[in-house]
């Protein structure tokens, strides 16, 4: 049997950990990456690495055939997904395995009933457990407004093969319906590859938690206890704890054992976490299987002494997995995304001028990134995550909020002050926010954003790293030099959800038109979205600042725009 050889069919930070994990094991690592991932942290700090394709996912991180070419070459043995991408993907899965790849994940045959989440549903139904009222089958925009009637509003138009939050919309309106319907289709396909949604009833109070699993192939079924997620803004998380402020003893016995049950109907193996809703009085419904490792993962980590990486490997590898571990403490985490908090989370890709990460005890930082690293804007914002540990909830608090002051970056926006603001509040701390808090607090204006430090430029001589390609096959040269100074990013401030002077609408970040609003000789009012701009993964619709009439329409749908071009101009 040949040695063990991992492949990382991811990115970023994910695959910053899973490189990591397989050093600790020994296992050598393999990186793939775009053309706009060519100098990223994780094709730095892997064995070797390989080119896909371009920027575009549809043409590198979702192309199953050049993954599979770069294992192939580089006498891979194993694959690990990640999360996102192709990590639900039940075809994907089975392509590794055709090819004499080790997936690191659930067979082909879990996956498709716990990856598809109307799947899971059913399955849930199967084995008593309470599912959100709604339709368990996949629906278009013709089919929408008939299944709409008989779940009602509000409802939640979901991704069926993703999760995270992605092609994920509330709509309270029928009027609304078919917008949300078609974009989170167009959400979902580009995230994941598959543009099938589906349609449940919204619970307008709720706090989400989730149970984190791990079986092995010898029908060893554990449950590594609850995360909470309920501080999230847009169905995105953006704050994970564990244990959950709101479950106490009776109820972690409980969504263990659902989860539990869930995980066994299925067959499943390896670490997928099974999430649901729970309302105050200590109701909760079955949400969704995630069928992969969760971004939220280290807090389960840092509360139970796991490596949740390494016990997906051990359990691909055939190993007999029953974990024993005592739950310590409370665990905080918070999503660091290249984000403009003071202007609608507007993402802001750039190069990272700056990057100081805290230290002390008991604080981790997962970043996929480094001093003069790009994020590119082809790809999802998120760039680190800041996990703190505490004897309790009340130290992990204080403890996530000195670590994030001594967090810096530069050159780019982000979420920083928002977390600040956030741990800080009354409802934080007495754990009584729900799922849509953030958004209410946002609206009514209780989040004062702090005012964004000068963009540092980097000046020093330091040695270049040049990257040569040989048959795409990425090769290191480190060369002595000056180095050149790039560009500055556009600050932060440029950033908001109306944009232009008198004379035009120009695009707040480089990015796809996907939709025109408006054409030429049109009348608009300030307010009135005039094109839709994919950035990042999401849908920024940009709006007129003025009223006026359309002169000119200057990008067309599928341009590719840069940061203060002119989209389209007023008169």
């Amino acid at each position: 049997m040949a040695d063990p050889r991992m492949l990382i069919a991811n990115r970023g930070e994910i695959a910053v950990r899973i490189i990591r994990a397989c050093r600790v094991l020994g296992i050598p690592t393999v990186a793939v990456y775009s053309d706009a991932d060519r100098d990223a942290l994780h094709v730095e700090m892997a064995d070797e690495a390989y080119r896909l394709g371009p920027a575009s996912p549809s043409e590198s991180y979702l192309d199953v055939g050049s993954i599979l070419e770069a294992g192939k070459r580089s006498g891979a043995t194993m694959v690990h997904p990640g999360y996102g991408f192709l990590a639900e993907n039940s075809d994907f899965a089975r392509a590794c395995a055709e090819a004499g790849l080790t997936f690191i994940g659930p067979p082909p045959e879990s996956m498709e009933m716990m990856g598809d989440k109307a799947a899971a549903r059913r399955a849930a139904e199967g084995v008593g457990v309470p599912v959100v009222p709604g339709i368990s089958d996949p629906v278009g925009a013709d089919r929408a407004e008939e299944v709409a009637r008989g779940v009602g509003f509000p409802l939640a138009v979901k991704a069926a093969h993703g999760g995270g939050g992605r092609g994920m919309h509330l709509v309270r309106r029928p009027e609304d319906l078919r917008e949300a319907v078609e974009r989170s289709a167009r959400e979902a396909r580009a995230y994941f590859g598959r543009p099938e949604v589906y349609l449940e009833r919204y619970i307008t109070r709720a706090h989400h938690v989730e149970a984190q699993l791990i079986a092995d192939t010898h029908g060893r079924f554990s449950f590594l206890g609850e995360r909470d997620c309920t501080l999230q803004r847009r169905y995105q998380k953006l704050v994970e704890e564990s244990p959950s402020p709101i479950v106490d003893a009776e109820l972690r016995t409980r969504i263990g054992e659902a989860a539990l049950a869930v995980a066994k109907e299925a067959g499943y193996v390896g670490a997928g976490t099974v999430e649901f809703l729970v309302e105050d009085d200590g109701s909760f419904y079955f949400l969704e299987v995630n069928a992969r490792l969760q971004v939220e993962h280290p807090v389960t980590e840092m509360v139970t002494g796991l490596d949740l990486v390494r016990l997906q490997i051990e359990v691909a590898l055939g190993e007999r997995v029953e974990p024993a571990f005592e739950p310590r403490g409370h665990a905080i985490e918070c999503r660091i995304n290249a984000e403009d908090a003071a202007n609608d989370f507007l993402p802001g890709p750039g190069v990272v001028t700056r990057f100081r990460p805290p230290a002390g005890p008991f604080v981790r930082i997962d970043a996929g990134i480094a001093e003069g690293k790009a994020i590119p804007g082809d790809y999802d914002s998120l760039f680190a995550k800041l996990i703190c540990w505490g004897r309790d909830r009340e130290t992990a608090r204080r403890r996530t909020l000195r670590a994030l002051d001594e967090l810096e970056v530069g050159g780019v926006p982000t979420t920083i002050s928002f977390y600040r603001w956030a741990l800080e509040s009354l409802a934080f701390r007495e754990a009584s926010h729900d799922t849509k808090w953030v958004e209410r607090a946002l609206a009514e204006g209780r989040f004062r954003p702090e005012p964004q430090a000068p963009i540092e430029r980097a000046t020093a001589a330091m040695p270049a790293r040049v990257v040569v390609e040989v048959d795409g096959r990425r090769v290191p040269v480190r060369m002595w030099g000056d180095l050149a100074v790039p560009p500055e990013p556009p600050a932060a401030a440029a950033h908001a959800v109306q944009h232009g002077g008198a004379g035009g609408i120009v695009s707040p970040m480089q990015g796809t038109i996907l939709q025109l609003m408006v054409e030429e000789g049109q009348n608009v009012r300030a307010g009135d979205v005039v094109c839709i701009l994919e950035a990042m993964k999401m849908e920024n619709h940009i709006a007129a600042s003025h009223d006026g009439t359309v002169r000119q329409v200057a990008v067309g749908v599928g341009d590719v725009v840069d940061t203060g071009q002119v989209l389209v101009s007023l008169e």
